[in-house]
């Protein structure tokens, strides 16, 4: 059998990074997507022999297909690139920063998987793990549990961004049924990465999120399709 590969994108730091170190360390060949070439470089010799530099600008199309042109076969995609550095609730908040929030979130999601598809397509058990939040949950936001009370609102764009990362993790799921192909959502939980300064200064260890992520990556072929999930294997509510 040979050594399945897997794409990460954001793969630098943070969660990305841990994704793809145990994914490596699981035997899969990583592909570390870095907007940076140099940045990407530190983190493929700190993984170790099985990470490759794939330098990748989740933002750019041009750069999106310069990178799916690199990889032949592919049997793991995991969207991991966002930002969410808008603390604003909805009512203060401004198009612009929507807008630049949803390309990096949402709309590079579209790019990348649908770049990266026919890849895909040729390994024929494919697994894509969206990396989606738990303040994306609808039903937890509009929960009367104070533990989902996100603070009344805040952080409008990112949460609403992970929302629709939702709900294409389930047109996708929906649309590559008959292909082998498997696409999940995960919510890591709140993690020390620098994300915006309430994750850095959580004190989460990203390694346990990161967890959850490959979990998803390496289902079986009777494993779920079109799913919300946490980073400990419980469903979320949508």
């Amino acid at each position: 059998m040979s050594t399945p590969t897997a794409v990460v994108t954001g793969a630098n730091k943070g969660l990305g990074k841990h994704i793809a170190r145990q994914l490596a360390a699981a035997g899969v060949t990583v592909y570390v997507g870095s907007r940076d070439a140099e940045r990407g470089s530190a983190a493929v010799a700190e993984i170790g022999d099985r990470a490759r530099l794939l330098v990748l600008d989740v933002t750019d199309n041009a750069s999106v297909a310069a990178a799916a042109r690199q990889v032949g076969t592919l049997d793991i995609l995991v969207n991991n690139a966002g930002i969410g550095d808008d603390p604003r609730p909805a009512p203060e908040a401004d198009v612009d920063s929507f807008r630049r929030i949803f390309e990096t979130n949402v709309f590079s999601i579209v790019a990348v998987t649908n770049a990266f598809l026919p890849a895909l397509r040729q390994s024929g058990r494919g697994r894509i793990v969206n990396i989606s939040s738990g303040t994306g949950s609808l039903t937890r936001s509009t929960s009367a549990d104070p533990r989902f009370a996100f603070s009344a609102g805040g952080a409008a764009a990112y949460r609403a961004s992970k929302t629709t990362v939702n709900a294409l993790t389930v047109l996708y799921a929906h649309a590559l049924a008959d292909s082998g192909i498997k696409v999940n959502a995960l919510a890591p939980g709140l993690r020390a990465t620098d994300l915006n300064p309430v994750a850095a200064a959580s004190g989460a260890d990203p390694a346990e999120g990161a967890a959850g992520a490959v979990r998803l990556a390496l289902l079986p072929d009777d494993g779920p399709t079109g799913g919300f999930f946490s980073w400990d294997g419980t469903t979320v509510p949508w």
